[in-house]
């Protein structure tokens, strides 16, 4: 049975702000936490960070975009100890993508206490490389579970000694068929303390694992307003294939912004599109499947410091790809799932920044899309008049 939900959509939730001096939180994690720039938890962050704290069982439903990496990742740099070389911490996650960033964020908040050894496991990368890495002791991995049940089929990864595992966007990653992968490993690791299982919804196949692998797990469920639901204007506007490339560099030009994703639906088109903006002097790359893991992650890497003003990507990048900073988000193809445009537009206006989303129709069919995807998502998407395409697209017109 669940215990009662932790809900933040009351009046009362909504107006008490906790900052992360009052969680009780060690100096090494408060000096990291200060550090990345935050002071006040997010609605999951204040309801996950204390059960997790006490070893207890979670399944967390929250918005992309409203800090759940920072709500299991504070607890399990809190519980390492750091003179066992044991495996202590196991996080799952459905993409490398999604891996890596969340590696990155644990090194980030692990930054001032000595010790503590964290390890990103995945497809693509180098075999042997793992094992190197493996004969350091890592107390905490962060896998997929594709790659991860190859090292325990090995016998070169053990979990004997785990404390804490995550599932985190679990609905995605059992939708994509890893259900058998994770119900195996979680098998191997009975004598664990606590599972949390983290996603953006939750189906029955995450409730299924809540069922079989949790006991009294505390329910947290944020739901999006206007207190964590991401800030972002969101716009459409009629045009043609020919057309796209042009309006897009035009309003880049006319906003001001300085860093911008670029959704299309194949990797032709990304390759082409990319070429594109190239050729009008932007510092523009390109992500998609068929490019190799190593150069993603290098081009990702790049983007990430500010040195792209634009990367161009299928939806591989919509999930699990946190920069910060993206001022703007265009679906230069309009998305062909309603779930892919949350995903994409979800990537701007994150930690209280504000974002603008660009979508482009070019036909009755993406038409009947748009209007079902705002149908779906209930979103407020403005059609830009042509009149102002007409006008170059200046700022003053936009009312941005």
């Amino acid at each position: 049975m669940l215990s009662p939900v932790c809900s933040s959509n009351s009046k009362e939730e909504k107006m008490r702000i906790i900052e992360f001096n009052q969680m009780n939180l060690s100096p090494a994690i408060l000096g990291a936490v200060q550090k990345k720039g935050y002071q006040t938890c997010t609605p999951v962050q204040s309801k996950s960070i204390p059960p997790l704290m006490e070893y207890k069982d979670l399944i967390a439903k929250a918005p992309t975009g409203t800090g759940k990496t920072l709500a299991f990742g504070i607890p399990i740099i809190e519980h390492i100890d750091t003179q066992n070389e044991q495996i202590q911490a196991l996080i799952l996650a459905p993409t490398r993508e999604l891996a890596i960033q969340i590696c990155t964020e644990l090194k980030d908040l692990a930054k001032f206490k000595q010790g503590v050894r964290s390890l990103c496991i995945y497809g693509g990368q180098s075999f042997d490389r793992q094992l190197m890495l493996l004969k350091k002791h890592p107390q905490i991995i962060v896998a997929t579970p594709g790659r991860l049940k190859d090292h325990l089929n090995r016998r070169t990864i053990r979990l004997t000694g785990v404390q804490t595992v995550v599932l985190d966007e679990a609905d995605r990653m059992l939708d994509m068929g890893f259900y058998k992968e994770v119900t195996s490993i979680l098998d191997l690791m009975p004598g664990r303390k606590n599972l949390a299982l983290l996603s953006a919804t939750i189906s029955r196949k995450v409730m299924t694992i809540g069922w079989m692998y949790q006991r009294d797990p505390v329910e947290v469920t944020v739901l999006e307003d206007t207190g964590n639901k991401p800030d972002i204007r969101q716009y459409s506007l009629k045009a043609s294939e020919s057309e796209k490339t042009g309006l897009l560099s035009c309003i880049i030009n006319a906003e001001g912004y300085k860093r911008t994703l670029v959704f299309c639906n194949t990797k032709r088109k990304v390759e082409r599109v990319s070429k594109s903006l190239k050729s009008k002097g932007f510092a523009v790359d390109c992500i998609h499947g068929d490019i190799k893991q190593n150069i993603r992650e290098k081009v990702l890497q790049t983007f990430r410091k500010g040195a792209l003003d634009i990367l161009v990507a299928t939806d591989v990048a919509a999930r699990g790809i946190d920069v910060e900073g993206i001022d703007t988000v265009f679906n230069y193809d309009i998305p062909e799932e309603n779930e892919y445009y949350i995903h994409r537009i979800g990537r701007t206006g994150r930690a209280k920044s504000h974002g603008a989303s660009y979508t482009f129709v070019s036909s009755h069919a993406d038409m009947a899309r748009l209007k079902d995807i705002i149908k779906y998502t209930k979103s407020q998407i403005n059609q830009i008049p042509a009149e102002s395409i007409a006008q170059k697209l200046p700022g003053k017109v936009l009312g941005l």
